[in-house]
């Protein structure tokens, strides 16, 4: 199923990288100037200082003018996915800190390879688009849903699992392109270990994928629970980017 969803993959990240989906598939590290496209992710308003992605071949790195003639030859001799090593990203971040700018954490993406089916059953509730807005607010779903209503990316779909009248865990998903429905999960402390998180994340990818979106899923690099009910839910990892920030 993943083979299904790649060229519309590297069509999302040719928006967002100013550069052709067959950019993709090249051997050697691609390096652009940043600019905004309509239909990419929106997750700053503003173009990226710096960001670099890889799906496991060669690298895309998209940056600012000013950071282009230090990119120009740091990309040329690491090659591929090895710019993402720790030895190679410390360079990277001493150069961001001359402009002001910090690397972000890595973020590993998922798709789905393979249909699942959900191994567990808890009775569940379904919430769409305005009725989700009722738990904005909630501390309990840092990861399931936005801290409020995001236009650029809106909160679409939530199925709760309930042990009576109590949230178990949530799952939710924000278009944060079009049809681009990334899931996120939070299970409350108690109801842990207990299949909750796969089976409500089957479910929601289930449920997106049925409606002919695309359903995909990030996590940081060592959040290996998180990792974990990813493949449970037929996600395999499939790209992996990391960009800049202001420093605070």
């Amino acid at each position: 199923m993943q083979s299904q969803y790649f060229d519309k993959l590297r069509e999302l990240l040719s928006l967002e990288y100013n550069c052709s989906p067959e950019d993709f598939l090249r051997s050697e590290n691609v390096l652009t100037v940043s600019a905004l496209h309509e239909g990419r992710r929106q997750y700053i308003p503003d173009r990226y200082f710096f960001h670099m992605v890889t799906l496991g071949g060669n690298t895309v790195v998209t940056a600012n003018e000013c950071m282009q003639d230090f990119l120009a030859d740091y990309v040329k001799k690491v090659k591929g996915h090895w710019l993402f090593a720790m030895t190679e990203l410390v360079p990277i971040e001493r150069e961001l800190n001359k402009h002001g700018f910090t690397l972000t954490q890595a973020h590993h993406m998922f798709l789905p390879d393979r249909h699942t089916e959900p191994t567990a059953s808890y009775p569940v509730r379904w919430f769409r688009d305005g009725e989700i807005h009722q738990f904005y607010g909630d501390e309990r779903f840092p990861n399931a849903i936005c801290p409020h209503f995001l236009p650029e990316r809106p909160d679409r779909i939530v199925v709760c699992a309930y042990d009576g009248d109590r949230i178990m865990g949530m799952a939710g998903c924000s278009e944060d392109a079009p049809h681009w429905q990334q899931i996120g999960i939070d299970v409350i402390p108690e109801y842990r270990s207990k299949g909750i998180g796969t089976y409500l994340v089957t479910l929601l990818k289930n449920k997106i994928a049925e409606q002919g979106d695309i359903p995909f899923y990030g996590t940081a690099a060592a959040n290996l629970r998180s990792q974990n009910i990813a493949l449970n839910c037929g996600f395999n990892p499939a790209w992996v980017e990391i960009g800049a920030q202001p420093v605070q």
